[in-house]
Parts: structure tokens; C-alpha cells; sequence
């Protein structure tokens, strides 16, 4: 999978992914990461890339000429039309589907909004997808774009050295993950239930399940109204 990944502050997303599961994907040569930096696009000395809105207001927006330009740089270098993304807090929230579908594509190109945002313009011709990683704001877009690109690229086959791992994490079936535990099965008087001890895998598989629609219901009820 080729994914590009587009910002003003390339960086950020070299720190991100040097510690992120998705350095495994490159490193086994599944996950083509190209990060680009906005900026080599700007057409004046300085480097601009943002300007006042029309119409007045606070903050700057980013520009459409530098993100046509990048995007265009980016979507030549891919086989087919890749899918573009922008997170935004207007976009769908993200969730299992959404990621699993994603990882399914052959090319994603990732674009970092900053400041007040970016110039509607480019969402107009460019993005296919905008998508939220919840209701609240963070200052860059780097940080939500690493988080959608996260849950997307451990989905990619070989990627996981275990795929069932992420088979069985929250949310794949609508439901909250069971508890686990490790060595040892007792300290500071608290134990490993029993039924995990017991070798009966049958009866674990029932008792995990079980936990999932209890945790669920307790704190998510509305998954299991969804489901």
C-alpha cells in the first residue's frame, strides 16, 4: 500500500511513525510511507502557504494552489485513483469499518489541515473521505491523520505479526474487548479468574464473551443498540 502524506510540518509525522506500528509495515516493505512536505510547493520565497479568509474572521486558511499542487505530485506516483482523506470534524466518525475498508486500498494520500482549516476548494475537487476522530479539536492535523493511518495500516495483512490480535480487539464485532491478564495469576491478593486457568477453551471463549456484552452494556450501551 503506497500512502502519502501531506504537511506543512513533515517533522511531526517522521517522529509519529518511528514509534508507530506501522514501522513494522515498512520495514517488511507492505506500507510504502511517503511523507510530503506542503511546503516545496508554495510559489513565493517565503513558503506560504496560508492567507486570510474572505469574508473576515480570525485565523488563516490554508491555501488551494500548494494543496492542488501536492496532491496532484501524489496522485501521479500512484497506480489508479488513490483514496484522499482529510480529517476534519464535519467528516464521519471513525470507526472498525471505516478503517477496514480503507485498508483494503492499494494508495492513500493523507492531507494535514492546520489553523482554521483548509480552503473548501480542495475538498470540493480532491476529498473522497473526511472523517472525525471524535467530537473535540486538536491543534494539527497530523495527529488525527496518524491516528485514522494507525488504525488502517495494522489491518493490513502482515503487518500484525498476529492478525486475530486485531480480529478480536474492541469494536470489530460492535462490542468492547473482554478483560486479559497475565503471570502472575495472584498479587497483592488480587487473582486471574478461574475459568482462564482452566484450560477449558470452550468455557474461556464463553466467559470472554460474556465480559464483552457486560462491558458493553455497562459502558457503551449504545453499540449494543447498533447491533
Amino acid at each position: 500500500m503506497k500512502i502519502f502524506i501531506i504537511s506543512p510540518f513533515p517533522e511531526t509525522i517522521n517522529i509519529l511513525i518511528e514509534n508507530n506500528i506501522a514501522n513494522q509495515g515498512i520495514k517488511k516493505n507492505l506500507l510504502n510511507v511517503n511523507i510530503i512536505n506542503l511546503r516545496n510547493f508554495a510559489k513565493d520565497n517565503y513558503k506560504k502557504i496560508d492567507d486570510e479568509p474572505y469574508g473576515g474572521g480570525s485565523g488563516m486558511v490554508m491555501m488551494c494552489q500548494p494543496l492542488f499542487d501536492a496532491i496532484d505530485h501524489c496522485i501521479a506516483l500512484c497506480d489508479g485513483r488513490p483514496q484522499i482523506i482529510f480529517p476534519s470534524p464535519r467528516g464521519e466518525k471513525l470507526n472498525h469499518d471505516i478503517s477496514s475498508k480503507l485498508s483494503k486500498e492499494k494508495s492513500l494520500i493523507f492531507i494535514c489541515g492546520h489553523y482554521k482549516g483548509i480552503d473548501e476548494r480542495v475538498i470540493e475537487k480532491y476529498v473522497d473521505l473526511e472523517i472525525s476522530i471524535g467530537d473535540y479539536i486538536v491543534s494539527n492535523g497530523e495527529l488525527s491523520s496518524m491516528i485514522i493511518f494507525d488504525s488502517i495500516a495494522r489491518l493490513v495483512p502482515g503487518v500484525l505479526n498476529d492478525i486475530n490480535s486485531a480480529m478480536t480487539d474492541s469494536f470489530v464485532d460492535d462490542l468492547l474487548d473482554a478483560p486479559y491478564f497475565t503471570r502472575p495469576n495472584e498479587i497483592d491478593g488480587l487473582k486471574v479468574p478461574e475459568v482462564l486457568l482452566s484450560g477449558n477453551h470452550d468455557a474461556i471463549k464463553k466467559w470472554r464473551n460474556d465480559k464483552k456484552i457486560e462491558i458493553t452494556k455497562d459502558r457503551r450501551p449504545d453499540l449494543l443498540k447498533e447491533k
